[in-house]
């Protein structure tokens, strides 16, 4: 990675996702830098950018080494056009779920030097995680300045083959909601169960997080650990025998996975 400030950037949509980029990017000295947002949910100490509503407000003379598109990917085809300005100077970094370096560089003209990247929610705390795929053209220099902008929210692993993004969209992009789903669902059988609201709240929140620091922290295989807790004939053994039915997580996960990754391919038309 590179080391020493970041160069100026554009970026481009400034919502939870972008707002946790920038703010990450500032702790790390970022040059003057704009984004553009109409609506921008800005971080703590953004002085050094400065934010625009729309691209006819960029500063002519700015010039960025990265431009970073991190809006709806519905808006792409009529967003990304105004960025062509910028092919000859600047590397392309999309976050946009779905939309692949062909699609975007028909936006922006031959010759574009595009990263395609796939972060998660928990980037907001520094602790995401993203999938990245260089295309064509892309030099090592500015592979490095992209990994760079993508490691200052987590961790970084990269791919050749464009089209794994469509899985680890669905895996990972679209992963955090799933988990909180199943905190929704905890909370809300303890409660079924007679705890009190506001300790069946703490006991599904604290035992993912808990869990998950666990996983993240050992060696082993998640089978491995989820077999350490299960005594046989006890609680957490009964309890599996439900969730672990050919009917219920088995198949309703493998499903939920195809039906997102096929919602990403759906995204690139």
């Amino acid at each position: 990675m590179m080391e020493g400030p970041l160069p100026p950037l554009l970026l481009v949509g400034c919502g939870r996702m972008g707002g946790a980029l920038l703010g990450a990017w500032l702790e790390q000295g970022l040059e003057v830098s704009v984004a553009v947002d109409p609506a921008p949910r800005l971080p703590p100490g953004a002085a050094k950018a400065a934010v625009v509503a729309d691209a006819a407000d960029i500063p002519a003379a700015f010039s960025p080494a990265a431009v970073v598109f991190a809006i709806k990917p519905q808006q792409a085809s009529t967003v990304l056009p105004y960025y062509a300005r910028f092919v000859r100077s600047s590397v392309f970094l999309s976050i946009m779920a779905g939309r692949t370096l062909r699609g975007i560089e028909a936006a922006l003209g031959p010759g574009a030097a595009i990263v395609r990247a796939m972060p998660n929610t928990p980037a907001a705390i520094r602790a995401g995680t993203t999938v990245a795929c260089a295309g064509p053209g892309v030099s090592n220099a500015r592979k490095e300045l992209c990994e760079t902008l993508l490691a200052a929210v987590g961790r970084v692993a990269w791919v050749e083959d464009e089209s794994l993004l469509d899985a680890v969209t669905a895996v990972s992009g679209s992963g955090p909601a799933y988990v909180f789903l199943l905190a929704e669902l905890l909370e809300r059988a303890g409660v079924e169960q007679g705890l009190p609201a506001d300790l069946a709240r703490l006991l599904a929140r604290r035992t993912i997080s808990g869990a998950g620091a666990l996983l993240d922290a050992s060696g082993e295989d998640a089978a491995a650990l989820r077999t350490a807790v299960t005594s046989p004939g006890g609680t957490t053994e009964r309890a599996l025998s439900v969730l672990m039915d050919g009917r219920a997580w088995p198949a309703a996960v493998s499903r939920a996975i195809a039906a997102a990754t096929q919602r990403s391919r759906e995204l690139a038309g």
